[in-house]
């Protein structure tokens, strides 16, 4: 269960006590990222039908749905182990 911040609760603890939160993988900082654009910008859903003539393609198959939320992914991944420049 998360708290309002979105903290995970025993993660909020652990930090609370003293004790370092365990490290996160570069994998589940990019999960995390994809998640929050794909839940904010409604990122691979397509349209949802509306009254009247939209002249917009359908919403997409949930196969399609899951090849975009998978094409993301790869993209935050990439956007996360890219090497920081050194100042």
């Amino acid at each position: 269960m998360a708290d309002e911040s979105g903290v995970p609760a025993g993660a909020a603890r652990s930090a609370e006590n003293g004790a370092q939160a365990p490290a996160r993988s570069k994998d589940e900082i990019a999960l995390e990222l994809m998640k929050f654009i794909a839940v904010t910008t409604g990122y691979g859903k397509g349209t949802t039908p509306g009254a009247g003539f939209s002249g917009k393609p359908s919403p997409r198959s949930a196969e399609e749905y899951a090849d975009a939320l998978l094409e993301l992914f790869e993209r935050c991944r990439g956007v996360v182990n890219r090497p920081t420049a050194q100042k």
